[in-house]
């Protein structure tokens, strides 16, 4: 057994055995107890250095809101109900805001339309005057597609770190993709597309970017297709960490799936459905066809909702984890996927919510959307202060967890972070740095004022400039006010 399976060993059983930090010691708590929202589908932040939070509403409104519990009113940001053909899963499903917004106030929205029946992605501007207040009439339509049915309309759009606005289709509806959508590169449906919304071409108000699978063809093949061969794909989004796209695709009638999307590959329907062949029986050995990273049967769920790679610290347990839902049962889990090791799946809850959609604030933390109106969050039980309801007696500075840690088998790859614990006995400046043996500050992890108690952070095992660190042994000094300082050491393994 090599050195470095060993050091990956003792990680996991270091991080299974961790008593304080349990899936026993999470919980959902309502993160706006004053608030609720007719069928909220997605949830995003502007990006733009505030601290809003803006809601969409299938039947059609955009809702914004600062980001605190004690909020009690919800302002409608955009109303086009007028425009929107909402009914069963068509609607206004997917709200993106431009990288540059904060400069240049537009926002991106996804919604169906009728007569005929198609989708729309359409820029909207803000008001100029009133920051929570969208330009009704300024909408530009950017993209629109027909849709022979009224279900799998996909509906998730974001921009990736790339600059370009990803767009998830699905195969145009009925059941078993009767119009093989799914598998046509002469379709958008059934499909991840990638535009350039910055650069328009070809009498469009939309360029293709120069490194799409399909740019230039002659073939007839739809080059704003990204990735394909997928069903309805229902929620994706990008992990700032490793950069990689994450959906859940909705199944057919047995299994439902969650995928790692990757450019120019075949996801496989309808050919396949999770890790099944479709329809049951016939072959499906067809070179390219790219598995999911996980899938389940019916038992468990019937409508998979994707979600977020958990990159907060109010919730140490649950970072790194790719945390995912199911519509139908109500069902939550953490899936931890490094790349090259088998994934591990791990139920979190299992409630009676219909999960429709997941969002993230500007510091990544999880919310999740329910059609029961409600906006939630997970909560770590993990007490700031003692069993006796007292703040800490001493500064204390823990021991990481795992330690060592395993963060990826390339400088390209890293792994789950290791969580770094630490008390306050009063409110104070906080720093901490990280270092390498030359006492060369390579990270800092922490600097801000912070109230007493208990609190966390996690290091991904990459420097300031998010560059990969070699392995071997780095320190972790803990700063409070200007009388207290502490450092230990932790071992990081690839």
């Amino acid at each position: 057994m090599t050195l470095r399976r060993i050091f990956f060993i003792a990680a996991i059983l270091f991080l299974a055995a961790a008593p304080s930090h349990s899936q026993a010691q999470l919980q959902l708590q309502n993160a706006f107890p004053n608030l609720t929202f007719s069928n909220p589908v997605d949830l995003q932040h502007p990006g733009d250095g505030t601290d809003r939070i803006f809601v969409v509403e299938q039947p059609g409104i955009i809702r914004v809101f600062e980001n605190m519990a004690s909020a009690t009113s919800a302002r409608a940001f955009l109303d086009i109900r007028a425009r929107v053909d909402f009914n069963g899963e068509k609607g206004l499903l997917g709200l993106a805001f431009h990288p540059n917004f904060q400069s240049n106030g537009y926002f991106y929205v996804n919604y169906t339309a009728s007569s005929p029946r198609r989708t729309i992605i359409a820029r909207y501007r803000v008001s100029a005057a009133d920051p929570n207040q969208a330009v009704a009439d300024s909408e530009l339509v950017i993209l629109t597609f027909n849709q022979p049915f009224d279900n799998h309309n996909g509906g998730q759009i974001a921009f990736g770190a790339d600059g370009y606005l990803y767009i998830a289709t699905g195969d145009g509806g009925s059941g078993g993709d009767p119009q093989g959508n799914g598998q046509s590169l002469q379709t958008l449906l059934g499909k991840i597309l990638r535009i350039d919304i910055d650069t328009a071409t070809g009498g469009r108000n939309y360029g293709i970017p120069s490194d799409n699978p399909f740019a230039g063809n002659t073939a007839g093949n739809r080059e704003e297709i990204y990735a394909y061969g997928l069903r309805n794909p229902w929620r994706f989004s990008f992990d700032p960490v490793t950069g990689w796209l994450w959906t859940g695709d909705v199944g057919q009638g047995r299994r439902e799936e969650i995928d790692i999307i990757e450019k120019g590959q075949n996801y496989g329907w309808n050919r396949m459905e999770g890790n099944l062949c479709y329809p049951s029986g016939d072959p499906c050995d067809l070179p390219g066809l790219v598995k999911p990273i996980v899938d389940y049967g019916r038992n468990l769920g019937a409508s998979v909702t994707g979600g977020y790679v958990y990159r907060g610290t109010k919730v140490p347990e649950l970072a790194g984890a790719y945390i995912y839902g199911d519509f139908i049962s109500g069902r939550l889990w953490a899936l931890r996927y490094d790349g090259t090791n088998p994934a591990t799946n791990t139920q979190l809850f299992d409630t009676n919510l219909n999960i429709a959609s997941f969002g993230i604030d500007k510091n990544n933390e999880l919310y999740i959307c329910a059609f029961d109106g409600r906006i939630y969050r997970f909560v770590s039980t993990a007490s700031s202060v003692d069993d006796d309801g007292n703040v800490p007696a001493s500064n204390r500075l823990a021991q990481n967890y795992p330690n060592p840690f395993f963060n990826g088998s390339s400088t390209n790859v890293v792994g789950n972070p290791t969580i770094i614990e630490y008390t306050l006995t009063q409110d104070a400046p906080v720093e901490i740095g990280l270092y390498n043996l030359q006492g060369q500050l390579v990270r800092t992890l922490v600097s801000q004022s912070q109230i007493a108690g208990k609190h966390f952070t996690t290091w991904d095992g990459r420097d300031s400039n998010g560059q990969a660190l070699p392995s071997g042994t780095y320190l972790y000094r803990l700063k409070i006010g200007g009388n207290f300082v502490e450092t230990k050491r932790l071992l990081l393994v690839k």
